[in-house]
């Protein structure tokens, strides 16, 4: 089994209600995954996640049915649980919803006031992905690359589409965040977000539908082939 990481534990903390305390395990143990500190196939028991969280065991179990069923873990009786890799199967699916998702909120942007689409702070957010480039701080941009697409759902006007778009996004994050160290510079997708700004600002729905998708399906199949170059590595 692995050896348990060196992350630091939760600080010691006041009495919680067992349904506060599951939520505080779920939360933690899915931002460990998310962020790769529980990295893919990554091994620890119930006892050491319970220990590490400052928690008893039996949130923590409960925190890992949850996350079972998100598809992130793989829960071993009387071994604790596995962090699930990222398949290119699994980074298709997520990908093809998340397009639809965001073409969506595209076509909303597009269409409401010019004072209401927001795209000072998505041009904000592209000079920052230039900047990162230029400094070839691949991590740096890959921060404001998500902030950007997080914006995207956020400025559409449609709370339930938002809240749909940001799950899949955590998803898509966590195998961005793998693939980072295997990528080529992305000088094409600041220019392709670019060119959705410009439309968005023209109001022009349909052609920044279309920008979006065209930029969505070159990334999609970009990421898609590294996972399935590399799955050997437990990616």
């Amino acid at each position: 089994m692995t050896a348990l990481p060196r992350p630091k534990a939760l600080p010691a903390r006041k009495p919680a209600s067992g349904p506060k305390l599951v939520e505080i395990a779920y939360q933690e143990i899915k931002r460990r995954i998310l962020d790769n500190e529980f990295a893919p196939n990554y091994q620890i028991t119930e006892s050491q996640l319970a220990e590490l969280l400052g928690v008893s065991r039996t949130p923590v179990h409960e925190a890992l049915i949850r996350l079972e069923k998100e598809r992130l873990v793989e829960n071993i009786p009387r071994h604790g649980m596995r962090v699930l890799p990222v398949s290119a199967r699994d980074m298709l699916e997520i990908y093809q919803v998340l397009t639809a998702l965001e073409a969506e909120a595209v076509l909303l942007i597009a269409e409401r006031p010019a004072t209401e689409r927001g795209t000072a702070q998505l041009r904000q957010l592209i000079d920052a992905m230039d900047a990162a480039l230029t400094a070839q701080d691949i991590r740096r941009w890959a921060e404001a690359d998500g902030r950007l697409h997080r914006a995207l759902f956020e400025l559409c006007g449609n709370t339930r589409l938002m809240e749909a778009g940001l799950a899949f996004r955590e998803q898509v994050d966590r195998a961005r965040l793998l693939t980072l160290p295997l990528r080529p510079l992305p000088q094409g997708s600041n220019a392709a977000h670019r060119e959705l700004v410009e439309r968005l600002e023209r109001g022009d729905a349909e052609a920044a539908f279309a920008c979006h998708r065209r930029h969505r399906a070159r990334v999609t199949a970009e990421l898609t082939e590294i996972l399935g170059r590399f799955q050997w590595m437990g990616l």
